[in-house]
């Protein structure tokens, strides 16, 4: 049996003294030397794997000064500190061999707005999406755009100088910044801004750190003025991180932000910023230009520029292809139209344009386009082009060009294009010629790579693809980012355009030359022990401190080939995930990890879920547990002769005995397993798959709850309850059952079983099962005009009346409509890690559905969830074709015009509020339903909309009741509630009906039912 997980790097006990004199002293927020959350911080999106200490989540600034102050101690002064943010590193900026200080999780907070002055005050860790849907409606926005935008949190915006899309006309966070308030390591609570000559004065003059640091700076700034300016070369993107051509600004003032900006938190702590913001601008136009080569797009983008746009990007053939194979390609695909005869598309630029005034703006894109139509078909030219109008429509394309980023980590393979070399910046006239010399460096290796970035201020990101799994592959990471720091200094360039520095701070003296020891004196000014995310930019002249090397640093992947190939592939969704970080969207009514919004903890997402998984697999390796092998065993050993030892085991833990294995339980038991990092993750993590898998080798050790097999037999139990509903349905309304169930069977309540049978129903109406016997007998007619119902157990039994209402509208529409006989569709097992069982299931369905689509018959699905697994779970079962089993809408739009459409139906606006796995892993269907209404003369909108946090069964199971009403809290029920919604809301799934009745007493009809509501109506 499998052993236990005890065998970890535990947290050293100077951090343990740490960790408890903090909560000692009074530290409000939350502290983590746990190894769940070590691990999952132990990444960022870089390549690097840094096992921390302990995680800090700090609840006010009171809680980073008593921080800050605790690690001033003689006892402490070994205690190394890095600040996190978003997470969004490709560096390594914010990993740690020491304590990770993230403010993300508390310190989120918009302070304060001033639309007049166009300033907004806000906390470190509140998110720049977030931001700007605060800003909005005041027609104001924080302009440093990012492609990670949705979770790049301000604090870490300010710590890497970030800058990114419109560069050239906003610049970059430095250049919005007011004022910062930060905490200082020896406790000093400071507000900085840019300061006149008389105010420096009185600073200089105070007798601690900041006194100290002024003096300096400002000495430094005039003793070695000409020196600075020879050392850095004019570039939209300058110098981030210790900017010593900034410590004056353009007006003379002193503004100690400069150095501050882009520090990386290796300076102090940003508490709080003072941020200036803009008015949105009235007007946008995007110009998509389409080459036949890419290097035609680099070199045209500069003649482009004459044209005076806002923004110049660029994305390349291998970064398009990724785009148009995810479900953001459905958004955009119109933008991008192939012609007959068209060379296929090597290289694309988005050339932006905004303004005020809507005329000006449009004739300056028709000049642009004048221009286009003038030279297309030349040598280095564009052979075509289209513009889109409106932020609305923009911002998809703008979409789909954020999400090149994690899309490049999706190529198929091993080697996986990574982030290293990433950012360099030339002046924009050289880059297409560095680029061209880039591109040699990778093309005489036989690298294959993805480039997209910021053609107007010469900052392109590329992406080798290497296996970093593999040893003599690793190493090329040192031998290509040579070649490239050679490159970009003959180019006359950087090394850091846009990510910042950290382990590749390695550099800084080569870049900064004689200047570099003036960085190592403002470093030991600020941090004079070396205690502040070390290693990066610059180290203080004391004894033992050393820059990190990019080929020192541990990396996923030396963690990652522990783990045995065979088990790498199955577990192959958690195991290339590249830390991107897109599940930490912040957006409430976006569907991504509903658990991760509803918690704010990171191992509740998939990235940390991921994380978990394979810091569990590795550990399995090194006890000699081949997972898989362990997998095969269980089930072919049985229930009983695993028994005595899960009773063991049980009873072990609950005596406090340590398993890693339950901490991964305890992560992996928050998943709703709504599928929507599926679809939305770059990288497809499934964490419902690799969860599944986990599980049935967890409680192949432990004993499972008594709701696991309640949930797993229901769909087989149900058909006979369904016979005689009365004793099930009054036990679960029963107060004292319920009682029952919530403390021994882990269930708060359960949905009662409809009283009126759906045979009974469907005798009624003449309708037939889909049995062999009456397949047989249609006549031709009748199987051009048939469909077929797959039904699944919610549906059928606490929904009848819904399956009813869509054979009655499929009939109304003049089809003709059978039902296939009820069989378990297998998904509750599936997400509850009973494999074995859940295979044999699947096999038996998918042979009876397989039977019926043979004969020529459409197989339709009513609950998206229920008939999605038919094309996602059973794919890893079933060998061969799966069965077809469609969702209503995708195969009702395709007969749209063979529509038996009735007549003097009334106009009606409805409001559509789609499942999560149907928004991710359908989402054309969301469309259809639309195309479906206007045939039938209705407007349906669709609701941007988060989980409703029901899930299956997962809301109605005891220990997620009050998380789920949480997840419900932050999006559906404002949807619900909004007067101006009433009797428009339709809702496609199941558990969202059934959540909306049990929280707000509603019930929302299903998209067939408003149709067939109107129908009848007539």
């Amino acid at each position: 049996m499998i052993p236990r997980i005890d065998q970890i790097d535990a947290t050293q006990s100077l951090y343990l003294d740490f960790i408890e004199t903090l909560k000692q002293q009074g530290f409000k927020g939350h502290l983590n030397p746990d190894y769940a959350n070590r691990t999952v911080l132990a990444t960022d999106n870089s390549i690097y794997q840094v096992l921390p200490q302990g995680v800090l989540y700090p609840k006010n600034t009171d809680d980073l000064v008593l921080i800050a102050q605790l690690s001033n101690e003689p006892r402490f002064k070994d205690v190394v500190l890095s600040a996190r943010g978003g997470g969004t590193g490709t560096n390594g900026q914010s990993l740690t061999d020491g304590l990770i200080v993230d403010v993300s999780r508390h310190m989120n907070r918009i302070l304060e707005i001033n639309p007049d002055e166009r300033w907004v005050r806000v906390q470190g860790g509140v998110v720049k999406d977030q931001l700007n849907a605060a800003l909005k409606p005041y027609g104001l926005f924080f302009a440093p755009e990012l492609s990670t935008s949705n979770r790049a949190t301000i604090g870490g915006m300010i710590n890497t100088d970030a800058s990114g899309q419109g560069s050239v006309l906003y610049g970059k966070t430095r250049d919005h910044v007011l004022e910062l308030t930060s905490v200082w390591l020896d406790g000093t609570l400071w507000q900085s801004g840019p300061i006149d000559d008389e105010s420096l004065a009185l600073i200089k003059q105070r007798e601690d750190r900041v006194g100290e640091a002024h003096r300096l700076l400002d000495e430094i700034q005039q003793t070695r003025k000409e020196e600075i300016d020879a050392c850095f070369p004019e570039l939209n993107r300058c110098l981030t991180g210790y900017d010593l051509a900034h410590i004056r600004d353009e007006s003379g003032r002193f503004n100690l932000n400069s150095i501050l900006c882009g520090a990386e938190g290796s300076l102090a702590f940003i508490a709080e910023a003072k941020l200036n913001v803009l008015p949105i601008p009235k007007y946008a136009a995007l110009v998509n230009i389409k080459y036949d080569s890419f290097e035609s797009s680099l070199r045209d983008a500069k003649a482009l520029m004459e044209w005076e746009p806002t923004s110049i990007e660029t994305i390349d053939s291998k970064v398009l292809n990724l785009a148009m194979g995810d479900i953001v390609w459905d958004t955009v695909r119109d933008y991008f139209p192939e012609k007959e005869g068209d060379p296929a598309i090597q290289g694309i630029n988005l050339v932006e344009y905004t303004g005020d005034d809507e005329a000006e703006l449009r004739a300056r894109v028709e000049r642009l386009c004048e221009h286009l139509q003038q030279v297309s078909g030349e040598p280095g030219k564009s052979f075509g082009y289209s513009v889109v109008y409106g932020a609305g429509e923009i911002n998809k394309v703008w979409g789909m060009r954020k999400k090149a980023v994690g899309l490049l980590g999706n190529a198929q393979g091993q080697k996986r294009p990574i982030p290293f070399v990433e950012d360099t910046a030339v002046p924009p006239e050289n880059l297409a010629d560095f680029i061209m010399a880039f591109r040699k460096v990778l093309d005489d290796r036989g690298l294959a790579y993805g480039m997209f970035g910021h053609v107007d201020a010469g900052v392109l990101h590329v992406r080798p693809a290497i296996d970093m799994k593999d040893p003599a592959q690793e190493t090329l990471i040192r031998e290509i980012t040579d070649e490239v720091v050679r490159l970009t200094q003959e180019y006359k360039g950087l090394l850091w355009g846009e990510h910042g520095k950290g382990v590749r701070s390695e550099y800084a003296p080569e870049f900064f030359g004689p200047l570099y020891p003036v960085l190592q004196q403002i470093k030991g000014c600020f941090d004079p022990r070396n205690q502040l995310n070390p290693g990066k930019i610059a180290t203080p002249m004391i004894e033992g401190a050393e820059l990190l090397k990019i080929d020192q640093v541990p990396t996923r992947g030396q963690q990652d080939r522990q783990i045995s190939e065979p088990v790498r592939a199955e577990y192959d969704s958690a195991m290339h995930c590249n830390g991107n970080g897109a599940c930490y969207n912040y957006d409430p009514n976006d569907a991504m990890c509903p658990s991760w919004k509803g918690t704010r903890e990171r191992i509740h997402s998939p990235k940390g879920r991921a994380s978990l998984i394979r810091e569990w697999l590795r550990l399995m390796a090194k006890q000699g547990v081949d997972v898989s092998a362990e997998a095969q065993q269980l089930r072919s050993r049985g229930f009983l002769r695993t028994l005595p030892s899960r009773i063991r085991n049980t009873l072990a833990r609950r005596k406090g005995d340590y398993d890693f294995s339950n901490e991964v339980h305890e992560a992996m038991m928050g998943c709703l397993a709504c599928k929507s990092c599926v679809g939305q993750c770059p990288i497809k993590v499934n964490v419902p798959d690799f969860r599944a898998r986990f599980l049935e080798v967890y409680y192949g050790r432990y004993l499972r709850p008594a709701k696991d097999y309640l949930v797993g037999s229901l769909e087989y139990m149900i058909p006979s309850l369904s016979r005689f509903p009365a004793p099930y349905n009054w036990a679960m309304r029963n107060t004292l059952v319920k009682g029952v169930m919530r403390r021994l069977g882990g269930m708060v309540d359960s949905p009662v079983i409809c009283t009126h049978s759906l045979k009974q129903g469907l005798d009624t109406r003449g309708i037939q099962w889909a049995t062999p016997a009456v397949i047989a007998g249609l006549t031709d007619a009748q199987r051009e005009r048939a469909v077929v119902i797959v039904q699944d157990a919610f549906t059928s039994y606490f929904e009848t009346r819904l399956v009813l209402d869509i054979v009655d509208l499929l009939s109304a529409l003049g089809f003709y409509v059978l039902v296939a006989p009820f069989m378990p569709n297998g998904k509750p097992l599936h997400v509850h890690g009973f494999m074995k069982a859940f295979d044999k299931a699947a096999r038996r369905n998918a042979d009876m559905l397989q039977a019926i689509a043979e004969e020529g018959l459409p197989l339709v699905g009513i609950d998206p969830s229920m008939t999605l697994t038919y094309r996602q779970e059973y794919k890893d079962v079933i060998e061969g074709e799966l069965p077809p089993v469609q969702l209503i809408q995708e195969w009702l739009s395709t007969r749209l015009d063979s529509l038996n459409l009735p007549v003097n139906l009334p106009a009606n606006e409805y409001r559509l509020m789609a499942h999560c796995t149907e928004k991710t892993s359908a989402a054309p269907s969301l469309r259809q339903w639309q195309a479906i209404y206007a045939a039938l003369g209705q407007k349906l909108d669709v609701v941007a909309t988060g989980c409703c946090g029901m899930s299956g069964t997962f809301g109605h199971e005891t220990q997620n009741l009050q998380r789920s009403k949480d997840i419900y809290e932050l999006s559906w029920r404002g949807i619900v509630n909004q007067p101006e919604n009433k009797g428009k809301l339709v809702a496609t799934g199941y558990s969202c009906r059934s959540q909306v009745k049990r929280f707000d007493d509603q019930q929302l009809p299903h998209p067939a039912q408003a149709l067939l509501s109107l129908i009848r109506e007539v």
